[in-house]
């Protein structure tokens, strides 16, 4: 079987389906990134029973919404329609998991039994007493059968909470959990090539700027556009296929939807992100459990991380959108009026285009810490990575990309260009780079050396000033 960017995965999952014991195999990563595809693909015909939560986007749409019911009445349907006798729609959890049982042991030949409850955490609606259900389920029969139980579900941080960190009845039940995560230059560069889709690398680097290698999208790609005709197609032409994906993702991850798309809409607007309190005032939130969920949720699904900047202490704590779709999505579709046809082949080369690509050029090296760390031959040292600013007080102020500070008392202060061609340094560039390196000198420890490191797409021109940077990083680089 072949697919692209997932062979540990599907070895991992076909190893657990080997096994005589019981499994409790949890799936879970970001809206679109593909867990689905890898149970069908990984157990083609291997599959006993299945079943699919209902989004709660087109419940809520419904005349009279009601989520248990309607969850409920789903379930019952994929019983019948996958062997089960006709009988009653079951009225709570409690019977739909014993209704799955008593069919699951009628069909019993000896063999391994597999189910697949996709988008479980859709079936946890509000007081419907999904996880007693499920908890009996899989304590009082599942874990004493020959079964691998397959949950998955885009609401991460509802999947951390009430499955793998449970502190009830399902404590330690979970044998075995993947977080998949978005494919990687590499892997995008793969899927590609097997759809048919011819792309220069330069091209792939700002396809990731803007898909976050998240398969699902790259699918929509077409055989004989160009990226700029294809990011067309997929947002500013009629109809287009992602121009309500950002509304989506919101609704169907997040039951405090609103509060978590004002954080999203604010962090979007600094690259270095927020703190928390910052977060409070600008949004307007009070400061609470709700917010504390809000901001573990959008960590747990990907959409943004928690760091301490270079030099500051925990109290310093910020949040960054690191999420290229909604970055992307918030800078050039967001609030846009009306679409104009061919848009992004008309500005592809205009200020703000080439202004955006710069910071979405370092968010995808931030994204291949793995990567850069290979290129420097330092896979093995533990390190932290992170942008630092320093604003003026007595001196003037600087900003640094990222830097690599490494257990080996060695600091990579790294420089992030995205460039057509070979990038030049000149003199006021040279010089620019000593003053941010002795300002950084006077943050670290005497024994810490620094070596100015250069990530860019097509490496450094040949001139006397080449030598600035200790080490360079080409593009080729991150697709190894």
């Amino acid at each position: 079987m072949i697919m692209t960017g997932r062979d540990k995965e599907v070895a991992e999952l076909l190893g657990l389906y080997d096994k005589d014991s019981a499994e409790l195999v949890a799936i879970y990563g970001r809206r679109r990134v593909g867990k689905t595809y890898l149970v069908d693909e990984t157990f083609k015909d291997k599959i006993t029973f299945r079943h699919a939560g209902l989004s709660p986007v087109e419940i809520k749409e419904q005349v009279r919404p009601q989520p248990l019911k309607d969850q409920l009445q789903a379930f019952y349907y994929s019983l019948l329609s996958q062997g089960m006798k006709r009988d009653h729609c079951p009225k709570d959890w409690l019977e739909a998991f014993f209704m799955l049982e008593m069919h699951l042991q009628a069909i019993d030949d000896g063999s391994r039994q597999l189910i697949f409850l996709d988008e479980l955490p859709w079936m946890d609606t509000p007081k419907s007493g999904f996880i007693t259900a499920f908890e009996a389920f899989w304590n009082g029969w599942a874990c004493h059968r020959n079964v691998m139980v397959v949950i998955s579900g885009s609401a991460n941080s509802w999947i951390e909470d009430k499955l793998i960190n449970n502190h009830g009845g399902l404590y330690g039940r979970v044998t075995y959990e993947i977080k998949l995560l978005p494919f990687t230059l590499k892997e995008c560069e793969l899927l590609l090539k097997e759809n048919g889709i011819a792309l220069s690398r330069y091209d792939i680097v700002q396809s990731y700027m803007i898909f976050g290698g998240i398969p699902y999208y790259l699918k929509y790609f077409k055989r004989g556009n160009s990226l700029a005709q294809n990011v067309d197609e997929l947002f500013f032409a009629k109809g287009a296929k992602l121009l309500r994906e950002y509304d989506r993702l919101f609704m169907a991850l997040f039951t405090n939807a609103d509060m978590v798309r004002s954080i999203v809409k604010l962090l979007g607007t600094r690259s270095k992100g927020y703190t928390r309190k910052e977060i409070i005032d600008k949004t307007g939130n009070s400061d609470g459990g709700s917010l504390t969920k809000s901001l573990e949720a959008l960590i747990a699904s990907d959409f943004i991380i928690k760091y301490v900047p270079f030099g500051c202490g925990k109290r310093e704590e910020h949040y960054k959108l690191v999420d290229p779709f909604c970055i992307f999505y918030q800078k050039f579709v967001e609030h846009r009026d009306f679409m104009i046809d061919g848009f992004w082949q008309q500005n592809i080369d205009s200020q703000l285009v080439v202004s955006w690509r710069g910071y979405a050029f370092e968010n995808v090296c931030f994204n291949h810490i793995p990567e850069i760390k290979r290129a420097l031959g330092i896979s093995g040292i533990s390190s932290t990575e992170s942008a630092w600013t320093k604003t003026g007080d007595d001196e003037k102020g600087t900003q640094i990309d990222m830097i690599i500070r490494r257990k080996d008392n060695v600091v990579n202060m790294c420089e992030m260009k995205f460039y057509s061609e070979e990038f030049a340094v000149d003199k006021d560039y040279d010089e620019l780079l000593r003053h941010r390196q002795a300002v950084l000198y006077k943050n670290l420890p005497k024994k810490t050396t620094i070596h100015n490191t250069l990530i860019t797409t097509y490496g450094i021109r040949d001139n006397e000033y080449k030598w600035s940077f200790e080490r360079v990083i080409t593009m080729d680089e991150l697709f190894e």
